[in-house]
């Protein structure tokens, strides 16, 4: 033992192993069977002083003493701070409430038991309600409390219905877009984070993303962070955002054409080029949907990389990326003018036949199995005319990963 604790039935356990048993949904007494009138373990300090005793015993031994843990959090106590939170938030006292709210995140922050038990108490809820609140004022005059309960709520990441629904509020989306357009780095990631949390949800998921579409530098802010990343999190929400965007925002394509204006399809190519798993999959699905948009297309017809990369990543990624390659390569070999074939010679040229040949010999969903054979119909005609490259050293060593 190293934390030792003592259950309503008067049996000691270490804590790690008993919290196991109980959160399991037990709520007997291991040994004795009997049901526990508290699920509180309470900290046994004689055994606990009896172990350390023995370890500085036989410290010439190597044992080393174990240090007093810190007793976790209670939920009497989590439900007394939340209570206050409540109430500093209808007093509108940003300074008590900010204070609360950085006592909850050191809390959680200790251990993920402390976590757990902050979580289970309803922190959401209270926090998302305090930020909607505090978010109907002035920002600049709520700033320091609204930076506070958005890097809590952050680290209590998924949210419950209700929670969302606070946050969700136009006041709140508002203000995480001002965050986000907003020059620190930790309010920005926080925020997109935030966004990222509500867009993935159903609910009221076309409400806020007319708002992020119409509100002056949003798109512009989300773009930053892809340019100029603060990390690979931060990177892949905003990411996640955009393709709910220009899948999910109406039939137009206004969205899609100011992200082509702002340079998104050179941006996400040389992305592509060494980008690990989960930002190629993200990156290639919002290529997928910027080249609804002929004047997505045009872009990509005109970039180098785009064919070399597009074909590299197909059986070499995973499913989803070569889904959504595959996708790509179709929209611009259907939508290309019949009196212009640069981008099917192209395709060719860095083995796009091969690729797709084996691709349908491997197998693929109904829909892609339908692209890959208009593709290879499309292609088909310059293979003659074309030098293609060698399927033997095209394909060597290549492995499916999925």
């Amino acid at each position: 033992m190293k934390d030792p604790v003592t259950l309503s039935s008067g049996i000691t356990y270490d804590r790690p192993n008993i919290e196991k048993w109980i959160e399991a949904g037990n709520f007997t007494c291991p040994l004795t069977n009997r049901v526990l009138r508290s699920l509180e373990p309470i900290p046994n300090h004689i055994i606990r002083k009896k172990i350390q005793d023995w370890c500085v015993e036989n410290r010439s031994h190597g044992i080393e003493r174990i240090p007093t843990p810190r007793v976790p959090v209670s939920s009497m106590e989590v439900s007394e701070i939340l209570s206050k939170i409540d109430v500093a938030c209808k007093k509108q006292d940003g300074a008590g409430c900010r204070d609360l709210v950085a006592k909850v995140k050191s809390l959680a922050k200790e251990s993920e038991r402390n976590k757990r038990c902050i979580v289970s108490n309803g922190i959401g809820n209270v926090l998302s309600e305090a930020f909607a609140a505090f978010s109907m004022a002035a920002f600049d005059e709520n700033v320091s409390v609204l930076e506070e309960i958005l890097s809590a709520l952050v680290i209590m990441f998924p949210l419950a219905g209700e929670a969302k629904g606070f946050l969700g509020s136009a006041s709140a989306v508002h203000c995480l877009i001002w965050f986000l357009s907003s020059g620190d780095l930790s309010r920005r990631r926080n925020a997109v984070l935030a966004l990222k949390e509500l867009v993935s949800s159903m609910e009221d998921q076309r409400k806020i993303l007319n708002q992020l579409s119409e509100m002056e530098g949003a798109i512009e802010a989300l773009l930053k962070l892809i340019k100029s990343p603060i990390c690979s999190t931060s990177t892949k929400a905003s990411l996640t955002i955009i393709y709910h965007m220009i899948t999910s925002y109406g039939n137009d394509k206004q969205v899609g054409n100011k992200l082509v204006n702002l340079g998104i399809v050179p941006l996400l190519l040389e992305m592509l080029v060494d980008a690990e798993r989960g930002m190629c999959e993200k990156a290639l699905g919002v290529l997928d949907g910027i080249f609804d948009t002929e004047q997505g297309r045009e872009m990509a017809r005109k970039n180098a990389l785009t064919m070399p990369v597009l074909v590299k990543k197909i059986l070499r990624v995973s499913n989803m990326a070569t889904e959504f390659s595959v996708s790509i390569l179709w929209k611009l070999c259907k939508e290309e003018k019949k009196e212009d074939d640069g981008v099917l010679i192209e395709a060719l040229q860095v083995g796009a036949f091969q690729k797709l040949l084996l691709l349908l010999q491997l197998g693929c969903v109904e829909k892609t199995k339908d692209r890959v054979s208009d593709l290879l119909k499309m292609l088909n005609p310059y293979r003659s005319k074309i030098e293609c490259v060698d399927p033997i050293d095209h394909f060597k060593g290549l492995k499916r990963p999925f």
